[in-house]
């Protein structure tokens, strides 16, 4: 076990913590490794009915994954980088194949691998200090624990418009697009998870109801409808069904008003190889299984350290924080075709493959 990850079980419960405020809940290998292993356990423990997951400090639920770490382990060679994913994507994919309702309280901030343990929950609640996003074009990376799955499902074109610019979004464009599930103001989380306490459940779907009974107190309070994505949601499905980023960021630069000028800043200054490998993982898993989809996404990684722009993207903004990267391809006209679709080709064969044990087409 790692000291960031606290397990407790109390009245038929499992409340799984993250307790690494000072990172923003960040997760190492160790943190990966308890919280498989306390998943895993509380699996095969009839007294346990249910799991919560939750972030300390007030702060994050999971601010993503180590990226200085990511960095350092990409510099020196260290063979524990492409285990760190492996075992991630076990992970995420254990999430959303749970078999008791898993339960994830998504107040703060909600990014990349946080992203990964939440996606696959039975419930997913938000808060008004959720703010949500996948912003690994920001560092040279793409959307990933699952990110291309789940993105991809969302209404419309959104996971291209997420994906490709790493946009925050708030509760009401997380309860719109999907990606959550119910609001709860933050005072009242706090009511709900004390009075989960004082309860002794028999099952997980008393949990469920426990819940929804706190929910439903406050269905008005934060409505989809009030989403910005929903107000932008005709311009976003115009701009992003582009054929490729180059057609989508011309379209987004004709286009009037700030939201149209901010979206064309965000793409200029992402990495021009990633964004175009990130639309081709959106294209794509929309017709993929999720295990298809996570090992697509590992094999992604793997080339992504090793001829992408990973290593200079997390640099220039978490390391020397000269935030200036200088990507390998400078223009989206010098990004070939034949370069993306190598991320495409998996480093393994369908049978040697370290997610080959999630099943589906492997």
């Amino acid at each position: 076990m790692t000291d960031f990850v606290t397990t407790e079980v109390q009245g038929g419960i499992g409340y799984l913590t993250l307790t690494r405020p000072h990172a923003l809940n960040a997760l190492s290998l160790d943190m990966i490794r308890a919280i498989t292993q306390a998943l895993n356990g509380w699996a095969a423990d009839p007294k346990v009915v249910a799991v919560v997951v939750a972030g300390a400090g007030g702060k994050a639920f999971c601010a993503g994954g180590d990226i200085r770490y990511f960095h350092k382990a990409a510099q020196e060679g260290d063979p524990l980088l492409d285990q760190f994913f492996v075992e991630e994507y076990a992970l995420n994919f254990l999430v959303h194949r749970y078999a008791k309702p898993y339960i994830a309280l998504m107040d703060g901030v909600v990014m990349g691998g946080g992203m990964g343990i939440s996606q696959g929950a039975r419930l997913r609640l938000v808060t008004e200090r959720t703010k949500m996003a996948m912003p690994e074009t920001n560092i040279g990376l793409f959307p990933d624990v699952g990110g291309g799955w789940f993105l991809s499902r969302t209404p419309g074109h959104v996971g291209e418009y997420l994906g490709l610019t790493g946009a925050l979004i708030g509760a009401a464009d997380a309860l719109y697009a999907g990606l959550a599930d119910a609001y709860l103001p933050g005072n009242a989380l706090a009511e709900l998870v004390a009075s989960l306490r004082t309860q002794q459940f028999d099952s997980g779907d008393a949990v469920l109801a426990h819940i929804a009974a706190f929910t439903s107190q406050h269905a008005d309070d934060c409505v989809p409808s009030q989403s910005q994505l929903a107000v932008l949601r005709d311009q976003i499905d115009r701009i992003f069904a582009g054929t490729t980023v180059q057609d989508i960021l011309a379209t987004v630069s004709d286009a009037e008003g700030d939201w149209a000028a901010q979206t064309a800043a965000m793409l200029r200054s992402r990495s021009p190889l990633m964004l175009c490998v990130t639309l081709e993982q959106i294209r794509r898993a929309r017709s993929m299984s999720l295990e298809d989809e996570l090992r697509m996404e590992l094999g992604m990684m793997y080339y992504v350290f090793r001829k992408g722009d990973a290593v200079e993207g997390i640099r220039a903004l978490a390391i020397d924080k000269d935030h200036k990267p200088r990507w390998q391809n400078t223009r989206l006209d010098e990004v070939s075709r034949e370069k993306v679709r190598s991320f495409f080709d998996s480093p393994w064969r369908a049978n040697a493959h370290p997610l080959a044990a999630l099943g589906g087409s492997a």
